[in-house]
């Protein structure tokens, strides 16, 4: 059996409401990765798992059943970023020497939401 090993890290970004901020993040799951919103309103993503975000059901665990809400929780979160803050999630990760290995990226900045991963290729410039 084959297991995904990954590690997710974040900047940190200050937010506008902590307590909104840290609502939002209570009612959804982000599998073993861990967050937080300190006093002063910064909140940061880490742990050792790919960025994938649930839905939480009324019981605490995810509701695989909905999907994966990764998108649609960025973007609210966007709404909460204060201004000139970014959050830049980033995730990297393998399954043994398989390819392709996993690499993505997400920066939540000015009201919106940009992804990145490995699927796109640009030639180098001299």
């Amino acid at each position: 059996m084959a297991t995904l090993q990954a590690a997710t890290t974040s900047t940190g970004a200050i937010v506008s409401n902590p307590q909104a901020v840290r609502e939002l993040c209570e009612s959804h799951c982000f599998g073993t990765l861990d967050w937080e919103v300190t006093e002063g309103g910064e909140l940061t993503i880490w742990g050792y798992d790919d960025f994938e975000v649930y839905e939480a059901r009324e019981n605490g665990l995810p509701d695989y059943e909905g999907g994966i809400v990764t998108h649609e929780f960025l973007r609210t979160l966007a709404d909460h970023l204060e201004p000139d803050e970014e959050l830049d999630i980033q995730t990297a990760g393998f399954t043994k020497c398989r390819f392709p290995v996993l690499a993505k990226r997400y920066v939540v900045r000015d009201g919106g939401v940009s992804h990145a991963d490995l699927r796109s290729l640009d030639p180098i410039d001299e």
